[in-house]
């Protein structure tokens, strides 16, 4: 259990395409782009792992923080609240703010891009329902 208020700069060795790779395991340029060697090969700037693990650290010190101070039940708490809220959802292809978990995570006191710049309604994307509940249901 730590007290770091902000993650280290120091990257993961490993890198993988894994993430950016279709069903038959082989990488997928119209999704992802061309595949390039040197973005594989070559360190990401110090700020970028500081980024990706933001939340992570932030979250882990609140926590920490709450051990310490009322006890083991308040983390544990916390996070079984954090886990049944998260899994209340609409129907795939209809908004959902899932105001809960904001209030949880304590972004409801926060003004974020996402506030602002996320909204549905400015969307090009089209989500037919019937779509969306045979990808989720793995119909298709």
């Amino acid at each position: 259990m730590s007290l770091r208020a902000v993650p280290s700069t120091n990257p993961p060795s490993t890198k993988t395409v894994a993430d950016t790779a279709n069903s038959y395991g082989v990488h997928d340029t119209f999704r992802y782009g061309p595949r390039s060697i040197e973005t594989e090969i070559s360190p990401a700037h110090p700020l970028e792992n500081r980024l990706k693990q933001w939340e992570e650290t932030q979250t882990n010190l609140k926590l920490t923080m709450q051990r310490r101070i009322y006890g083991i039940h308040a983390p544990i708490r916390h996070l079984m609240e954090r886990s049944i809220v998260s899994r209340v959802q609409r129907l795939p292809g209809m908004p959902s703010s899932n105001f809960g978990l904001d209030i949880l995570m304590g972004k409801d006191e926060t003004i974020d891009f996402e506030d602002f710049l996320n909204d549905p309604e400015l969307s090009t994307e089209m989500v037919d329902v019937h779509t969306a509940m045979e990808h989720k249901l793995g119909i298709q």
